[in-house]
């Protein structure tokens, strides 16, 4: 189940970074449009928490088991952050992160899916060499 768990999140970078490194302006348009519509879209927040804790605990035994605590808490901190922050600061995160560059969504885009190829070797999902 643990490994189930863990090829999930992978999927999710997976896809998240695929969809930053191929559109990353019309990724982050549609990002724009449901926060525009459904403000209540950030207690998702609640998912990042869950989603940072199970990469954290779950991947103890792990290769590469430093950068799984450091990703794992991070994605935790981001969502408390988000959570339970102050609006005015929450808000001016939010617009900072949502009027950068096309370059820099790649960059996160990339990033995302280079997390997503490490969680699934350290998993062993792929073939042997």
């Amino acid at each position: 189940m643990r490994d189930y768990a863990l090829g999930g999140l992978a999927g999710l970078w997976l896809a998240d970074g695929i969809a930053l490194l191929v559109a990353p302006s019309w990724t982050i348009d549609r990002v724009r449009d449901a926060l525009r519509e459904s403000p209540l879209i950030l207690r998702w927040e609640s998912v990042s928490v869950l989603a940072g804790l199970a990469l954290t605990l779950l991947s103890i035994d792990f290769p590469y088991q430093p950068l799984w605590i450091i990703v794992g808490l991070s994605m935790a901190f981001k969502g408390i952050f988000l959570w339970l922050g102050p609006e005015h600061l929450r808000q001016t995160v939010m617009n900072w992160c949502l009027v950068r560059e096309d370059v820099d969504y790649r960059i996160w885009g990339l990033t995302l899916c280079l997390l997503a190829v490490i969680l699934l070797h350290a998993l062993e999902w792929f073939p042997p060499a």
